[in-house]
């Protein structure tokens, strides 16, 4: 499918495979070689099942080129058939345009499967906007030639949000938990800036692991192997029980990203002596880790809290970097360190008369989070 832009400079082409496109043609677009919107992150997905065939997750990137065949910009963008594996909540969306008599799927969606971290969606060099406004252009044609409902710009950055907002997008707001370090020397510098409760609470919690015989492992790049993915998958999947969820992830797709993303995985494993009895899964970015996955075998407590929260800080320190992000929702976060940030998303709805009703949810929704935000802060664990 090719779509000529406002402008008549830039042609869009889709890719119906990441694998069309080479790697290093793609990533040239992702300077801060974001983790989730490489190339070889969206290649573990497709060719590990976990998106394209039957999933519901119908793959169709968008590429803008330029009129000497110049590729200028790019998207990782898919035709949902539903709204799971997004952590951008519209069911009720889907519910109340299909009660309407009308079809709400498929729509249009520029995201990255099952990972709710903002990022780079209109991938562009030295911040292109006439480039990223063609990709904003080109999912607007997708849903009026195709007659769909909608279009959605998950988790969208900050860089890109007024893009969208100047082209007419509507803008979602939410809320996540992150935490920032202040150039602490070590995990104490850190408990230091927090007050005494919090603080007493938190060596309450890991002295109650230590004391348990419950030791950690980091594990990075070339160290993990075809053993240490089967150990992290069975912690997934008995936590993906628990919760009643679905397992988006295939076994295959963990080892694909040893392949493509090696250099970019830390692995923190939980040891009872010599038995692992759970393990996280995170990202390494230029200057934050993203936390993604975690499982447990046993019912510990406060191990998620440590394996989770407090390794990744530890983490964090040791190599210098900025931010954990350790996924969405999440108030439990707050008194271990972790504070309130805005995240964002842009949609655009064919009909007018629903695009109005929406525009007002989403005006009450702001005002939710900003009171939930205003006690959060409140009740801020530092000092």
């Amino acid at each position: 499918m090719d779509n000529k832009s406002q402008d008549s400079v830039f042609t869009l082409h889709t890719l119906a495979s990441i694998n069309d496109i080479p790697a290093a043609e793609w990533d040239k677009l992702n300077p801060s070689n974001h983790p989730f919107v490489l190339h070889g992150f969206l290649a573990s997905l497709e060719n590990s099942g976990c998106v394209g065939h039957e999933t519901g997750w119908d793959i169709l990137h968008l590429c803008v080129y330029d009129e000497s065949g110049a590729l200028r910009a790019a998207m990782p963008h898919y035709l949902k058939y539903h709204s799971y594996g997004e952590y951008i909540f519209d069911h009720s969306w889907a519910n109340a345009y299909e009660r309407s008599g009308q079809t709400y799927y498929p729509k249009s969606l520029a995201a990255v499967p099952f990972t709710p971290v903002p990022g780079p969606r209109l991938l562009a060099k030295q911040d292109d906007i006439s480039a990223k406004r063609a990709l904003l252009a080109g999912m607007q044609a997708i849903i009026e030639n195709n007659q769909l409902s909608s279009a959605h710009v998950n988790f969208i950055d900050l860089s890109d949000l007024s893009i969208a907002q100047e082209d007419g997008w509507l803008i979602r707001e939410g809320l996540q938990f992150h935490w920032h370090n202040q150039d602490y020397d070590d995990f104490d510098g850190f408990l230091e800036n927090l007050t005494s409760r919090k603080r007493k609470n938190i060596r309450k919690e890991r002295a109650s692991i230590k004391n348990s015989g419950i030791r950690f492992e980091h594990i990075t790049a070339d160290l993990i192997n075809p053993h240490h993915w089967d150990i992290f998958y069975q912690c997934y999947l008995k936590t993906i029980e628990k919760k009643w969820g679905g397992a988006y992830l295939t076994r295959a797709f963990f080892d694909s990203l040893s392949e493509t993303l090696a250099d970019k995985i830390l692995l923190i494993f939980a040891y009872q002596e010599d038995t692992p009895i759970a393990g996280a899964l995170n990202f390494i970015g230029s200057d934050s880790l993203f936390g993604r996955n975690w499982g447990g075998l046993y019912d510990v407590p406060f191990l998620h809290f440590e394996t989770c929260y407090y390794q990744a800080i530890e983490f964090a320190i040791r190599h210098k970097l900025k931010r954990v992000e350790a996924g969405a929702q999440g108030v439990h976060k707050v008194p271990r360190g972790y504070l309130p940030v805005k995240t964002y998303s842009a949609h655009k709805i064919l009909n007018p008369q629903f695009e109005e009703a929406i525009l007002q949810f989403l005006k009450q929704e702001v005002i939710q989070n900003e009171k939930e935000a205003q006690y959060i802060n409140q009740t801020s664990p530092y000092k």
